[in-house]
């Protein structure tokens, strides 16, 4: 049996408003659009990169 990937919650804490148009496509990435949206992602080094490069729009709400 394959064993489980390591999940991590996301939540969308600020607006892509007036955002250069690589970090409107990272939340698209991310599967996140609205403020307040949470996403569950599995926990890769992807992942964890596309999250630093938003860190400020993101914020990790939980990793399993």
């Amino acid at each position: 049996m394959a064993k489980a990937a390591n999940m991590i919650k996301v939540e969308q804490i600020g607006s892509p408003i007036r955002r250069h148009h690589s970090q409107r496509e990272t939340l698209i990435g991310l599967k996140l659009n609205k403020i307040g949206r949470v996403a569950e992602l599995q926990d890769t080094p992807e992942v964890r990169g596309m999250i630093g490069k938003v860190q400020h729009l993101v914020r990790v709400v939980d990793e399993k």
